[in-house]
């Protein structure tokens, strides 16, 4: 068996890659490395949307239990809401079953620690190694050494929501907000924190049932979220992704806003409120060269990590940056959250977009992105390391920078959840950058796909 953790917890196709006896292992696992430090380990459990989400919620609890642990069901709800509730109710743990923008055949199992981040790789690595090896931790405990559940949906959702509310300090009445929840864990919460500030709300993506999770909608599919912006002449649209740790932003135009515009418009407001600490904005190798010029000309430092909401956090704790986050819509408010929160990320938007008193493509249109394309090559598990070292590859690269002569850049890396290699290039001409992308894609298929 190879490694279980990606770079965001355990993924695969539900009940045939991610099965429920895996499921339940990881509960047994992960309680036991997770609240070693505790007899009765109290646990968080949270799910999004998905069909599959019953099934691995029951057999997680299930591995949970039989190893003395407590457990909480808090049921669908976002993945940043379980990270704040472990702290909230004082968990030894929280895991989450999602697999955030995935297609709804996909689940995944991922973890928090008690004070809601997500685990170090040395954790991660004791509970594969107890899997793999199949040690059977407190194996067949019986009578009242077994762990209890309690059900605490309702509460829970109302304590993340009073959390929400507590985050922004201005109202939005009069104000037509489009929401788009990607038919995942924000259907319920967003929308009424957004009417609890006086927004009038028109959602989309709000009507799950197991299947459509992500399915043409949400953050990484706005353009129907673009079409009712325009149609209802709203002054904003907002889209988060299935387990609604994403935001993207589409302005009254119906034009979207990305993960990294967001940030530039938010550290803004930061630096003018005097609160960007260490004068630092915390980005990946995946943001734009436009983003480090207008964080540069705003007198600020970017700090620069491999792509992952985890590598952002930890780079922030390190250096004390209180804002970072990737082009893709992960964003972390360091004051407010442990983990990029879609719902926050918003919320922190519109209270910068208040403040200035301008409309949401005016501030975007301060900040110039070069064009950027990205193309996915389907390659096997070998390929996503193999093409690293190939001849071939390296030098139809080495041709393409020197096309560019340094005003642009391409990056190739593997994807962690999926059979893909990301081929990313940017530079001025969009239509050259384009054709250089699929062919180097096409290369690197044609010799590591399947």
């Amino acid at each position: 068996m190879g490694r279980l953790f990606g770079t965001d917890g355990v993924r695969g196709v539900a009940n045939s890659e991610l099965t429920p006896e895996l499921a339940f292992n990881l509960g047994k696992a992960g309680a036991s490395v997770l609240g070693e430090s505790r007899k009765n380990p109290m646990i968080i459990i949270g799910k999004d949307t998905r069909v599959s989400g019953d099934m691995l919620e029951n057999a997680l609890t299930a591995g949970i239990l039989a190893v003395g642990g407590n457990v909480i069901k808090v049921g669908v709800i976002p993945t940043p809401a379980v990270a704040y509730l472990v702290r909230h109710y004082e968990a030894q743990a929280g895991v989450v079953i999602s697999a955030s923008h995935n297609p709804f055949e996909y689940n995944g199992i991922k973890f928090f620690n008690s004070e809601g981040y997500k685990l170090d790789d040395s954790i991660e690595e004791k509970i594969e190694d107890l899997i793999i090896r199949g040690i059977d931790p407190n194996a067949h405990m019986t009578g009242e050494a077994l762990g209890t559940c309690m059900e605490g949906e309702e509460n829970a959702m109302e304590i993340y929501r009073r959390y929400l509310l507590s985050t922004i300090d201005v109202r939005l009445d009069g104000m037509t907000v489009v929401m788009d929840c990607a038919n995942g864990a924000s259907y319920k919460i967003a929308p009424q924190v957004y009417r609890d500030l006086g927004a009038r709300v028109i959602p989309i993506g709000c009507s799950p049932n197991g299947i459509n999770i992500n399915d043409h909608i949400g953050s990484t599919h706005p353009e129907k979220l673009q079409q009712k912006v325009r149609e209802e002449h709203a002054d904003i649209g907002l889209a988060y992704d299935g387990d609604a740790d994403r935001l993207i932003v589409v302005d009254e135009n119906g034009e979207v806003i990305d993960g990294d515009k967001t940030i530039c418009i938010c550290a803004r407001m930061l630096k003018d409120d005097g609160k960007l600490a260490k004068n630092k904005v915390t980005a990946t190798v995946m943001s734009n060269l436009g983003f480090h010029k207008y964080i540069e000309n705003m007198g600020a430092d970017v700090d620069v990590t491999d792509v992952g909401d985890r590598y952002v956090l930890e780079a922030m704790l390190k250096s004390g940056c209180v804002i970072g986050g990737e082009q893709s819509g992960h964003i972390i408010f360091r004051d407010y959250s442990t983990t990029g929160d879609g719902a926050v990320s918003s919320l922190q938007f519109m209270k910068a977009l208040k403040r200035s008193g301008r409309r949401p493509s005016e501030l975007a249109a301060e900040i110039t992105l070069y064009p950027q394309v990205l193309v996915n090559a389907r390659v096997t598990g070998e390929g996503k390391t193999l093409y690293k070292k190939d001849e071939e590859v390296l030098r139809a690269v080495e041709i393409i920078e020197e096309k560019m002569a340094g005003d642009g850049r391409v990056l190739i890396r593997p994807s962690g959840t999926e059979p893909l290699v990301r081929i990313m290039i940017e530079g001025r001409d969009k239509a050259a950058i384009s054709e250089m992308a699929q062919a180097l894609a096409d290369l690197i298929s044609s010799k590591y796909g399947k």
